[in-house]
């Protein structure tokens, strides 16, 4: 973040843009008056324009794209809804895993006594599909790279946390005291632009 609060800025152009968001910060307005200080709020201040695309949870770290104007966002969210973004996360998890690369297939939906958490349904939840791949061993548990095929809520966490690798960090569905943040970044994003056409490929290092 700079002095001033606002966003780390990757990439801008009258379509769009697409900013670091940093771990502890919501990247939209919650409930309540404590909740209102956010990404999309911050960002407002340069960039009148600005609507929102698709969320972090306000643990995870990392890229996430801006539209600039009311159409802009119809048409980046229809990227986003298609499956047209190719996104990639990097985090650790508990222990050392299995295997060196899967998917993970369960069903999501919210455990609504108990929200903002999700859970793992059989008979009731949305198709959710993960791609992990181990990179390395760090200190006995495993730094992966993450593939969201599908977008439900919180699912890497759970889906992690579900073949027994929470990832560390995780104060809902594995361990808080496990690391000093959650261990979760989105690191990379790639889609093409929604007026050229030109591909659009993001890094961002992951700050553990």
């Amino acid at each position: 973040m700079t002095s001033n609060n606002l966003p780390d800025l990757i990439f801008q152009d009258d379509s769009l843009l697409v900013v670091s968001k940093p771990a502890g910060l919501l990247a939209v307005p919650g409930r309540g008056a404590d909740k209102q200080d956010c990404l999309s709020t911050r960002l407002l201040q340069d960039f009148p324009d600005s609507l929102v695309v698709h969320r972090l949870d306000m643990a995870t770290s990392g890229l996430m794209v801006f539209a600039r104007g009311a159409a802009m966002q119809r048409r980046l969210s229809q990227i986003f809804r298609e499956r047209e973004v190719s996104k990639r996360y990097i985090a650790i998890v508990s222990g050392k895993l299995e295997q060196e690369a899967g998917e993970i297939a369960l069903p999501l939906i919210s455990d609504w006594p108990n929200r903002p958490k999700q859970m793992v349904d059989h008979a009731q939840g949305k198709p959710s599909l993960t791609r992990y791949r181990l990179l390395g061993m760090d200190n006995g548990n495993s730094r992966v790279e993450l593939e969201p095929v599908t977008g439900r809520t919180h699912q890497l966490r759970l889906h992690m946390a579900a073949i027994g690798h929470p990832i560390l960090g995780d104060a809902l569905y594995g361990d808080g005291s496990s690391a000093p943040r959650l261990l979760l970044h989105a690191a990379s994003l790639a889609f093409k632009h929604p007026v050229s056409g030109e591909p659009l490929n993001f890094a961002s290092l992951a700050p553990f």
